[in-house]
């Protein structure tokens, strides 16, 4: 018996997260009944499930590298017609969807993969997955400026700072940068340096963890390599060892119960 969401996401549906907005939105059925308890488990060789009355089937897992031109959406459907990153792989039968987003006016390294299972910790910033940037911003930073994304900036949803960052080059009257991140809330590059008073012009991804866009040319796409792959997965499996060991030590730092010696 495995739980629902699992199941969607090692079928290619999306991400666990992805798959528990369509469980609650009722968007999922099993054997033609609507489920909605993010908490249900199944045989999934016993029973049929559907996501939007179509069924889904078990996939093998891929991997994809793209490099996304601006004005595209990471989103895989969209009532407008908009291009999407999507539309890159059209030679891709998986149904694949993209870890972690880039905005409409931003470019760059894109993966995608149907694999949730792999998707969920690159998404979730207490992994701390690098993700490296080039930002052209209006103006020249100083160095009170760097030391402020390092330290972190507030903004509406909380506090975010930057790992590292370092000037790259001027171009006229702006500067490029490399920006460092391991977290990932929405166009928070775009809004941390707007509140130190420097505009975005131009934001590119570069790298996720060990994979790089290199010379991948915009609007095309490349398989991940095998070594790629097992790096990625070390880069995981080491980041969720060093978080159950910090669960644990919070553990046993815990209190014990009143009246216990």
């Amino acid at each position: 018996m495995e739980r629902i969401n699992k199941i969607l996401a090692h079928a290619g549906v999306g991400s666990r997260r992805f798959c528990d907005t369509l469980i609650v939105a009722g968007r999922v059925k099993v054997d033609g009944v609507r489920i909605t308890d993010l908490g249900t488990k199944i045989n999934p060789t016993a029973h049929q499930i559907a996501v939007d009355d179509q069924p889904i089937r078990a996939e093998k897992p891929v991997y994809w590298v793209v490099n996304k031109p601006v004005g595209y959406l990471c989103t895989n459907d969209d009532p407008g017609g908009r291009p999407r990153a999507v539309d890159l792989l059209p030679h891709v039968e998986q149904r694949v969807f993209a870890v972690g987003r880039l905005d409409e006016s931003s470019e760059g390294l894109l993966l995608m993969t149907n694999d949730g299972d792999l998707a969920m910790p690159l998404m979730h910033p207490r992994y701390g997955v690098p993700k490296t940037y080039f930002v052209l911003v209006a103006g020249r930073p100083t160095p009170d400026d760097f030391q402020k994304l390092l330290d972190g900036v507030w903004l509406s949803d909380g506090k975010v700072r930057a790992k590292s960052v370092r000037r790259v080059k001027p171009q006229g009257n702006s500067t490029w940068l490399r920006v460092v991140l391991t977290e990932g809330k929405n166009r928070e590059i775009r809004r941390m340096l707007a509140k130190l008073g420097h505009k975005v012009m131009r934001l590119k991804r570069i790298a996720i963890g060990p994979i790089r866009l290199d010379k991948l040319p915009k609007g095309k796409a490349r398989r991940v390599s095998e070594s790629e792959l097992t790096e990625l997965r070390e880069f995981v499996t080491t980041a969720r060892g060093k978080i159950e060991k910090a669960q644990e030590r919070a553990q046993k730092k815990t209190p014990g119960e009143p009246g216990t010696m």
